[in-house]
């Protein structure tokens, strides 16, 4: 399970209309506690790519987002990216490029009236599973 606030959701959502047409994407850092993964931090990167389709996470940015994690005692637990006319679902492209197994990975449509934000776990062998998502 991962859990986010109203209000981290809504920032989410607020930046990533702000990138269209484009995919919005970032990290999530924070803290585990009884296997609840409770993000404490977004961290919002650039798409180096500049595309509706995909997506590219700055190099730099990723690894000053992963120095602030250490400073603050956070971890990696994951990472989100908007698909802005497609539903909120793995695709191929998204599991051939998920590497870790203990991550999250959120993907957020904005293809409907409202926005849908769900959550995704992956094993080695790019079999996907939805996680539960909180959003408190």
């Amino acid at each position: 399970m991962i859990i986010l606030t109203e209000s981290q959701f809504n920032e989410i959502v607020d930046h990533a209309k702000k990138q269209l047409p484009n995919e919005d994407c970032g990290l999530l850092g924070g803290i585990i506690d009884e296997n609840k993964k409770i993000v404490k931090k977004i961290y919002f990167l650039t798409n180096i790519d500049k595309s509706p389709e995909h997506f590219s996470m700055d190099a730099k940015e990723q690894f000053s987002a992963i120095k602030d994690m250490r400073s603050n005692n956070f971890i990696l637990l994951g990472n989100f990216h908007s698909h802005p006319n497609s539903p909120s679902r793995m695709s191929e492209e998204d599991k051939r490029l998920a590497f870790d197994k203990k991550l999250s990975y959120l993907i957020l449509s904005l293809a409907e009236n409202e926005p849908i934000l769900k959550s995704f776990k992956i094993d080695e062998n790019k079999q996907v599973e939805q996680e539960e998502l909180q959003i408190k």
